[in-house]
């Protein structure tokens, strides 16, 4: 039985695509298995097209934010607060070579290069709605691969209930992590059943390009069910654990940023309501309109907290 569609937005509440990005892409081949601990730096990926199939299943159907939306309307604070700040600072981040760390309640651990942590996943365009907790949103047509088809390859034992992760470490590249807006680096992290919904992705690209700095390159989390800061990016740790993990947001200010963060608009933001959203790109003077729950996934993913009080579990 196929999983109902989410709520899709009206087509005059999205901004037609526009590519203005011209660079080369990257090509990532279905070719090889398995994973290789990384005794030596790993080598810098070509950058040629992407690969990948559309999934019109999980999609929306309707047109994406543009490009230049995208790519200069974001959160990334370790470049800035600024919403803009992300695309004016983040030119010099080296997203590859790569690696990631894996560690916890799991049989295969170790440090992975980004080839083999991507070269057995065939890659596929999936159109997700971001909403963030500033009551901000757009539709935005990722490119990658189901979080749970990773997991299951490091073999988690029964003691992993959650999976942590953590972003980079590089005041150097990364400006905004020069000052204290944060306790760095930023963590985030999931329940086990979350992080293995068909839903939950790893994103490698966006728009068949490779996804730029300012959006988490080269490889970040896509929960779309959930405000904005849980898709975690620039990972550089994966870690399986039995207890909750600390998040970034949740250890600055609990009061206004809860572990689950789902979408929920009859749960204000203890500054501003969080019922209804603007969509970017639809125009300086449209309307805001309605906050759907779950972020219109509520058909595929409400059971996963059915019994839970939403308002405490915010």
């Amino acid at each position: 039985m196929q999983p109902p569609k989410p709520t899709e937005p009206l087509p005059s509440e999205i901004t037609p695509r526009e590519r203005y990005l011209s660079r080369r892409e990257l090509m990532l081949g279905a070719a090889g298995a398995g994973l290789t601990v990384m005794s030596t730096p790993a080598p810098a990926i070509a950058a040629e097209r992407l690969k990948y199939a559309k999934n019109p299943r999980l999609s929306l159907s309707e047109p994406s934010n543009s490009l230049e939306d995208i790519t200069t309307y974001n959160n990334f604070y370790e470049f800035g607060t600024d919403k803009r700040d992300p695309a004016r600072f983040s030119g010099e981040f080296r997203p590859r070579p790569w690696s990631v760390t894996v560690a916890g309640e799991a049989e295969v651990k170790g440090t992975f290069t980004l080839e083999d942590i991507l070269r057995p996943h065939a890659l596929e365009e999936r159109i997700y709605r971001l909403r963030c907790v500033e009551a901000w949103s757009m539709v935005i047509p990722w490119i990658g691969f189901p979080l749970a088809d990773l997991l299951q390859r490091f073999r988690p034992t029964s003691r992993a209930r959650y999976v942590a992760f953590k972003t980079a470490l590089r005041p150097k590249e990364m400006p905004g992590q020069r000052f204290p807006v944060l306790d760095w680096p930023y963590v985030e992290g999931l329940r086990m059943d979350e992080a293995m919904h068909p839903l939950t992705i790893l994103a490698v690209g966006l728009y068949g390009e490779l996804l730029p700095n300012q959006n988490g390159a080269p490889l970040r989390l896509v929960v779309p069910w959930k405000y904005g800061f849980k898709s975690i990016k620039s990972i550089v740790e994966i870690r399986f654990t039995e207890k909750p993990p600390p998040t970034s947001w949740n250890r600055s200010a609990p009061q206004e940023y809860g572990f689950y963060a789902n979408v929920n608009p009859a749960v204000d933001h203890p500054r501003w309501s969080q019922a209804k959203e603007r969509r970017i790109g639809a125009g300086l003077f449209s309307p805001r309109v309605p906050t759907l729950p779950f972020n219109g996934y509520a058909g595929q993913v409400a059971g996963l907290y059915r019994g839970m009080d939403l308002r405490k579990n915010y």
